[in-house]
């Protein structure tokens, strides 16, 4: 059987999409999925290439007991657009920067994090770098919110 695959994109791979990599992985792991489902994560500017997520963004997320320590900012990658069969961006300027770069033929994988979110309207994940530590805790709590409808999306699709 065939992997799903997935990448999170945010604007500079150090705050929102490694923290919705970080914790989906751990969502995998709980439901025993971690064996049918690879995620990465990447940025669509390449600023922080090789930097681990910003500190701020693992004070909050280890606060709820992820770690995002070994993760690594990467850029996305003209390959991704066809390996990836999920690409969830994390705001409407990323879903742009994808759908730009992006070949025709694979633009349907594109989707925003928060078109899965069951708990919160908000249409987009807020990048927080350049706010308060509430910013953070904001953006945890929309991506948990979407990564879990995400996750109920990806077991009807199989």
């Amino acid at each position: 059987m065939k992997k799903t695959s997935v990448l999170f994109v945010c604007m500079g791979n150090i705050c929102r999409s490694p923290s919705a990599d970080g914790i989906f992985r751990q969502r995998l792991v709980a439901a025993g999925l971690v064996d049918v489902v690879d995620v990465d994560s990447a940025g669509t500017h390449s600023y922080h290439i090789g930097h681990a997520p910003d500190a701020r963004t693992q004070e909050a997320a280890q606060r709820r007991g992820y770690d995002l320590s070994a993760l690594r900012a990467r850029h996305v990658e003209a390959d991704d657009f066809e390996r990836f069969d999920w690409i969830v961006a994390m705001d409407d300027a990323n879903v742009a920067d994808l759908m730009a770069r992006c070949p025709a033929q694979y633009r349907h994988k594109i989707v925003r994090l928060m078109d899965f979110a069951t708990h919160h309207d908000a249409t987009e994940v807020p990048d927080p770098y350049y706010g308060g530590a509430q910013g953070f805790e904001t953006v945890l709590d929309y991506i948990e919110d979407g990564l879990d409808g995400l996750l109920v999306h990806l077991g009807k699709a199989r």
